[in-house]
């Protein structure tokens, strides 16, 4: 292993986060949000830098970050590997979060700068589209004009990035490549020659990292690992308990056919044990079936 993996969560702060690697976040926001000539990012003080000593307990992988291209713009940047509960809630509630803590008391109102929340995920967000980027904000519903524009949030879907080096298509292309492929990588391609893609790249080396990253490296790495792994369990047991439910359920409609077919109505006592039967009486009772002149000995206790 050459680099480390930007979509860990240690990692993506360390390269992205660091006080002496302003160019990097400086970079990929401005490639990604299009700003060019006076819009420019002028200034960038990060809020709460890269630190290893204040991520021994690491638990977010947000980035606070005061950005000022003459109108002094607030952006939140974040990476996140796993879908969790109520997601776009809990992102829609930092940005509104971020803006309210802008000012301290209401006649202030005017001071208000507006948020723009950069969100990174791992895996797929919206089903509904297949480009990877994508920019949400309000807008009036007849004229399609955008009134409220203080919070827009700009969402990177990784997995929906596929081009390989030779189909990207200008820096931002670039960006998401390192992001999403830097891991697996050996050395720093050649066609990438934006200096601040090529620094992040550095900042990546494994062999640049103290021990005490690395630790902290591996066990946010394992802990990515193992929450996937409680995830891929959850869903083979629910597609395990979706196909005995399934086998139960038919199961239950070939044994009603057969009683009704042979004693007429079935009453309600057998349909109630019948819907609370599970496989295993099921398929006892059918078998029974073959040799029972009643109900009675269909469902009759002894063996």
């Amino acid at each position: 292993m050459k680099f480390i993996d930007p979509r860990i969560d240690f990692a993506f702060k360390k390269i992205f986060g660091s006080e002496d690697a302003k160019d990097i976040l400086i970079s990929f926001l401005e490639s990604l949000l299009g700003l060019e000539g006076d819009r420019c990012i002028a200034e960038l003080a990060i809020m709460d830098p890269f630190l290893v000593p204040r991520l021994k307990d690491l638990k977010s992988t947000i980035l606070d970050v005061r950005c000022k291209d003459h109108r002094g713009i607030s952006y939140i940047v974040e990476m996140h590997v796993e879908k969790v509960s109520s997601f776009l809630k809990r992102i829609q509630y930092n940005s509104a979060k971020a803006y309210a803590n802008q000012i301290s008391r209401g006649e202030d109102y005017p001071n208000l700068k507006q948020i723009i929340a950069v969100t990174i995920t791992d895996f797929i967000l919206f089903d509904d589209f297949e480009h990877c980027t994508s920019v949400h904000e309000s807008r009036e519903t007849v004229h399609g004009q955008s009134y409220l524009t203080d919070i827009v949030h700009h969402f990177v879907e990784l997995p929906k990035f596929t081009k390989d080096l030779d189909s990207c298509d200008g820096i931002f292309d670039q960006w998401l490549y390192f992001i999403k492929y830097a891991g697996t990588l050996e050395e720093i391609p050649q066609k990438i020659q934006a200096d601040p893609i090529r620094h992040a790249f550095e900042k990546a080396r494994v062999a640049n990292m103290t021990a005490d990253e690395l630790e902290l490296y591996d066990k946010a790495g394992i802990a990515i690992a193992d929450a996937r792994g409680r995830i891929e369990l959850a869903l083979e047991e629910g597609e395990q308990i979706g196909e005995r439910k399934g086998e139960q359920k038919e199961a239950a409609k070939i044994l009603m056919s057969l009683l009704q077919r042979r004693f007429g109505t079935v009453p309600d006592w057998a349909n109630e044990k019948i819907a609370k039967a599970d496989l295993s009486s099921l398929e006892a009772w059918s078998l029974r079936f073959v040799d029972a002149h009643s109900l009675d000995d269909v469902f009759s206790d002894k063996a």
